[in-house]
């Protein structure tokens, strides 16, 4: 870009970064689609014109291994190719999609790339017609190996197991063990040809295996991704184990027929019986064969860039560019602090307007009148210009959404599940800051489903479910919030294994499970160090994943809940304010000092004498409409507690729930610009932010969810009532 000056190609490459994340993101969509439709030709021609793209844009900016790297997966996206091995060319254009996003992100933040030889290893099988690795597996298990397979047989059939492993493995070293730990579960292993650990790395590996499990079952378990490149299964002879020359001519004749015509015998491996053209006398004394050679499955990492949807057309393109504005987040941001500083003006106005009257008197009727107009008319066009730029921070959820089946994938790949992922509601806007920080818990929440919710197909079957799961996404508006939900079609939430899990590791007692509500036992899985996995793993079994969304949730002054049925599945619901920089607010005073809480919180206000209120178990409660509800004292913030004749009870909504709060005096509603404080200024974690009046005065907000953390913690669990916390 040397024609360019700096600061002009500054702009250039942000331009080219945000116009690839469009690209990166209509890539992985399109070979999601691929993967379902491996044969489509408009599809491979659609995934062939982005990739052109971002080769073009890419070599205008000098980025050399990313043009390179674009231009030779351009050149295997043919329709022959997709005829071919439709399946594997979208898993290579998704590895080809992560790599793309790692080159970026190292040209944008200045890092060594990273290499390309992979891809390229992986481009020249899928180009050559031998691009499908052949291997012929022998099965000459020793006489000690027949006796035990013999004898551990007892009743199973036993398979033979051949397993080709990946050339792209990025583990060769491990994949014996890995071999091992998954068949275990899947039957008992009778012998192994190698053993785990073994230099060199193996190529192929030999399993007898007994095992109840059918064959499509067992190639499903075998096919591990970026492991195990193709599976050869067949069912052994016991009668032939206990005569080793028939045994070991058998094993010769199978030797031969695979390795001398694989390609016909995959073509026939939907029937129950396929011949091996190149052994057809022996083929018919042999036991049943079964070879799907699947394309290669090529392991991905999961892409997570903000993207929005690209353009389909060139006319489309057009159009796109000449109605859409970019502009960066910092100058909108600056335009809505203006707003706030003139909403803060408007207050202060209003104040010094009701100063004057008030000073004037009861005359001046026609000052009056005109005061009163201009404010109305200052307070309309306040409110038009801050929906206006509000509005303009708006983004769809579907920005988010789009990039969740990708993940769905990759995770189905990894723990053997099927999954479709529909999504609803994708039109909703919602503050783009707030739809950034929720990135991350939809992840955990979307990953978890999968696996934690969605059963392994077989159990599917077994409980009269179909084979692929379903999650559903959705969003929508409820008044001034965003109601996201995340649900899948799973097993549910097993309540008794959590509260278990929890008194376990000490979270809580053997009496306070005993006295735990439904709601409550819900509420273990947001517990930090809490998981029901028996094994970690990448994905999951850490215990902090859900921890981490109810932290974001209460940053985001949101509110999660969950409702859960066993055998129908689980659905999570993320309540959130449409934006974190304006709301309106409840004003009140505690102890003489002015706290807000979100108005969206609020569910009513009611008037208490001392004598309403009861003790359950040690908690104060107030009964509401044949509805008992916990109460906070307020006070408390202050280390005081002083009974009152006369009390006002905020009732906020935590979720599912309802809580009491305790306020001295009532102050009223208000529109407040919310401004984030340093952690030195203010200590407590129940205040999540501040705002000025128009008086000049400091109003608190407090983060209900906090609140009831810090002042209700282990003393709202009150027995026998449905609104205990």
């Amino acid at each position: 870009m040397g024609i360019f000056s700096d600061d002009r190609a500054n702009e250039l490459r942000a331009l080219f970064f945000e116009s690839a994340a469009e690209i990166l993101q209509a890539i992985n969509e399109d070979a999601l689609r691929l993967e379902k439709s491996p044969r489509d030709p408009d599809l491979v021609r659609d995934l062939r014109r982005n990739v052109h793209t971002l080769k073009g844009d890419s070599a205008a900016c000098g980025y050399k291994e990313l043009s390179e790297a674009a231009h030779a997966v351009e050149d295997v996206m043919t329709p022959e190719v997709a005829e071919r091995s439709g399946e594997a060319l979208a898993g290579l254009v998704l590895t080809a999609a992560d790599l793309f996003d790692s080159l970026l992100t190292s040209f944008r933040d200045g890092l060594q790339p990273p290499s390309t030889q992979e891809l390229r290893r992986l481009i020249a099988a899928l180009q050559s017609p031998q691009g499908e690795t052949k291997f012929a597996p022998a099965f000459h298990w020793s006489e000690r190996e027949r006796m035990l397979i013999a004898t551990i047989a007892n009743g199973q059939p036993v398979y033979n197991i051949a397993l080709a492993v990946d050339p792209a493995c990025p583990m060769p070293s491990a994949a014996a063990q890995l071999v091992r730990n998954t068949l275990h579960e899947a039957g008992t292993i009778a012998a192994m040809h190698p053993e785990a650990d073994v230099t060199p790395p193996p190529t192929l590996i030999e399993v007898a295996l007994a095992s109840d499990k059918d064959v499509k079952w067992l190639e499903r378990r075998a096919k591990i991704p970026t492991v195990v490149a193709q599976v050869y299964i067949e069912r052994m002879n016991l009668e032939a184990v206990a005569e080793p020359l028939v045994s070991r001519d058998v094993a010769h004749s199978v030797e031969n027929g695979v390795a001398k015509d694989v390609a016909p015998v995959a073509e026939t491996a939907q029937t129950s019986a396929p011949v091996l053209p190149s052994a057809t006398k022996a083929a018919a004394a042999q036991p049943e064969v079964y070879l799907p050679f699947a394309p290669q499955e090529i392991g991905a990492a999961v892409a997570e860039r903000a993207a929005v949807e690209r353009p389909r057309t060139k006319e489309d393109r057009v159009v796109a560019t000449e109605n859409v504005l970019r502009v960066e987040t910092e100058r909108v941001d600056k335009v809505l602090d203006l707003v706030g500083e003139m909403i803060i003006a408007k207050s202060m106005m209003q104040e010094l307007m009701h100063d004057m009257l008030a000073t004037l008197g009861k005359g001046h009727g026609a000052l009056r009148a005109r005061g009163g107009d201009i404010l109305t008319l200052q307070s309309q066009i306040m409110n038009k210009l801050q929906r206006a730029v509000m509005k303009i921070r708006m983004v769809p959820v579907e920005q988010m959404f789009r990039r969740l089946p990708r993940v769905a994938r990759d995770t189905a790949k990894a723990t053997g599940r099927e999954v479709n992922v529909i999504i609803e509601g994708g039109n909703t806007d919602l503050d783009k800051s707030i739809l950034d920080a929720l990135a991350e818990p939809m992840l955990h929440l979307l990953r978890n489903a999968v696996d934690h919710g969605i059963e392994s197909p077989e159990q599917r079957k077994m409980s009269g479910k179909p084979v692929e799961g379903t999650i559903r996404l959705n969003a929508y508006h409820q008044g001034n919030q965003v109601v996201i939900e995340i649900g899948d079609d799973g097993s549910g939430i097993d309540l008794g294994r959590v509260v278990n899990k929890a008194v376990s590791r000490g979270i809580i007692t053997a009496d306070q499970a005993r006295r735990m509500s439904e709601n409550d036992a819900l509420d273990l899985i947001f517990t930090a160090g809490l998981s029901t996995s028996d094994q970690v793993t990448e994905i999951s079994g850490r215990g902090i994943g859900m921890d981490v969304v109810k932290s974001v949730m209460d940053r985001l002054k949101g509110t999660i809940s969950v409702r859960s049925v066993p055998g129908q599945g689980t659905t999570f619901h993320l309540k959130v304010p449409l934006t974190l920089a304006i709301i309106k607010a409840l004003l009140f005073r505690v102890s003489e000092r002015l706290y807000a809480v979100p108005l969206g919180n609020v569910l009513e206000i009611l008037r208490a004498q001392e004598g309403d209120l009861h003790s359950v178990e040690g908690q104060e409660v107030l009964k509401i409409r044949e509805e008992v509800v916990p109460l906070i004292r307020l006070s408390r913030m202050h280390g005081v507690s002083q009974p009152q004749a006369k009390l006002f009870v905020v009732v906020v909504s935590l979720g599912d729930r309802k809580c009491g709060l305790v306020v001295d005096r009532l102050v009223g509603e208000q529109e407040l610009v919310i401004k984030a404080l340093d952690e030195t200024m203010i200590a407590s974690e129940m205040v999540s932010g501040a705002s000025i009046l128009g008086d000049g005065r400091v109003v608190l907000v407090l983060s209900i969810s906090d609140v009831v953390e810090k002042l209700g913690r282990g003393r709202l669990h009150v027995s026998g009532v449905e609104a205990s916390l």
